[in-house]
């Protein structure tokens, strides 16, 4: 771990931490993320980011509070469909990371002009990628949910939330790159308040689409879908609007208008490999949802549930972890890799002091959270256990997600993809299906392996960054 840079010191006393917090919430529009103390860096960048992520995952968690009063049917539709989403999540991540690392390293070397190029580039791929997706999603929903095990009653209860999810995906897509775009500049607050919107939006909707309140009809499962389109697709217009019109470090003009072979080819360059890593790691999790699915829709219930809760924990060290993408793009451009390098070390301390916490939290209490989701036993009891096991990793997730988003950020996109073909399809999903079935542990030997999988991942993450080839990086 290298030591802190000359001039850098912690925020140490209440006011301080405010005043920075206040800033952070805002937005740092002047801030120079190359210069200056890094523990503020941090708190500046990553306030804002857990906070969009944490609006990002309210979407889901509000699906699946309404939709859970529709029954165990009903949350096993949505549980299948976002194991199908996750394959479009892949390509949006891999995407954003190019976006992110092209942007932050343009704007570490003082180029706001090749950052709105990039921009540009961003939003013309993900209107590329969304149109045949949509159409592929709206044609096949049935039998995607077919794949994917689920019964008939499933693919007749989901079948419809399926398609409308596919079909109106460039808004998600949209969504994700334009604020990978925000983030890389350094402008996380803008994210941040974008999702806010879209989640009031969402909020409202929701119930209204889902039971038929007031003048709105009844459309059941399908409901939640359409309100979570519409709140997306509000927050995209929003976001143009930003773009074109507003004072930050990246803004559109007509001059950036248009399609930049070089520059989207090296944003595809990047973002190729990002796509791959980022479809290794989610299509993971479509394994592992084929084997629970073989145990019954409260084992899948109880896992979704589980899960969401999960990831609602981790918002804050999602948040951190992109933190840390954002100052090694920007500090590899200013050529500054050492301020990078210790960039990264703090955030992942920060992280794993909060994830002991929540460790702590979750084995102890399980379950009073899951059963603010649902009371029916079998789902508890699925529950629980997910939440119990999986937890029990969470110090070494700390890092994994820090130094996995360094790379990214760097560019270095090779690295976590081969991680994550190792970890994750070479070992977790076969060590879950071992441990599930011929074991005879069923759904509980699926949690264990995603915790000795993602440890595993962490200490590999750990070795290969202190070799410190990332820092040669160039994009």
């Amino acid at each position: 771990m290298t030591d802190p840079l000359p001039g850098d010191a912690a925020v140490h006393t209440r006011e301080s931490v405010w005043s920075v917090v206040r800033e952070a919430l805002r937005g740092a529009h002047h801030h120079d993320y190359t210069e200056g103390p890094i523990d503020k860096a941090i708190l500046l960048l990553a306030i804002p980011m857990v906070m969009e992520v944490f609006m990002e995952s309210v979407f889901a968690l509000v699906d699946v509070f309404f939709v859970s009063k529709l029954g165990a049917d009903a949350v096993a539709a949505v549980a299948m469909t976002e194991s199908i989403m996750s394959i479009l999540y892949a390509l949006l991540m891999g995407l954003s990371m190019g976006a992110t690392a092209l942007v932050a390293r343009r704007i570490g070397e003082k180029d706001p002009e090749a950052a709105s190029r990039t921009a540009v580039q961003a939003i013309v791929l993900g209107v590329i990628f969304a149109l045949p997706v949509a159409a592929f999603g709206v044609s096949f929903a049935s039998n995607l949910l077919g794949l994917m095990g689920a019964s008939p009653r499933v693919i007749e209860t989901g079948s419809r939330f399926t398609a409308t999810l596919l079909g109106g995906n460039v808004t998600v897509m949209l969504l994700f790159l334009i604020n990978a775009v925000f983030r890389g500049a350094g402008d996380a607050a803008v994210a941040m308040r974008v999702l806010w919107f879209a989640n009031a939006i969402n909020i409202a909707l929701n119930p209204c689409l889902i039971f038929g309140l007031g003048p709105f009809p009844r459309l059941g499962v399908t409901g939640s879908a359409v309100a979570t389109t519409i709140g997306r697709g509000t927050a995209v217009l929003m976001q143009l609007v930003i773009l074109t019109r507003g004072r930050r470090r990246v803004v559109v003009g007509r001059r950036h208008l248009g399609v930049d072979l070089p520059t989207m080819v090296r944003m595809l360059r990047v973002s190729g490999t990002g796509i791959l890593q980022a479809f290794i790691g989610t299509t993971s999790w479509i394994g592992l949802i084929r084997i629970l699915a073989g145990f019954g829709s409260a084992a899948l219930a109880g896992y979704l549930i589980g899960l969401r809760i999960m990831l609602f924990a981790l918002l804050p060290s999602w948040g951190m972890a992109n933190s840390a993408a954002t100052m090694v793009g920007q500090n590899l451009g200013a050529r500054r890799p050492e301020r990078a390098e210790t960039s990264v070390w703090r955030a992942g301390l920060y992280n794993l002091i909060f994830l002991g916490v929540v460790s702590i939290v979750f084995v102890a209490f399980p379950k009073s959270f899951i059963r603010l989701f649902t009371l029916d036993a079998e789902v508890v009891r699925f529950g629980v256990q997910c939440l119990q096991i999986v937890s029990c990793g969470f110090i070494f997730y700390a890092y994994a997600m820090v130094m996995t988003s360094a790379f990214n950020g760097a560019g270095d996109t090779w690295t976590p993809t081969l991680m994550n073909l190792a970890c994750l399809w070479l070992w977790e999903i076969p060590l879950a299906y071992v441990l599930a079935r011929p074991l005879g542990l069923g759904p509980q030997g699926v949690f264990v392996a995603i915790t000795i999988a993602f440890s595993t991942f962490a200490v590999v993450a750990v070795a290969i960054f202190r070799r410190g080839r990332w820092k040669e990086k160039k994009i």
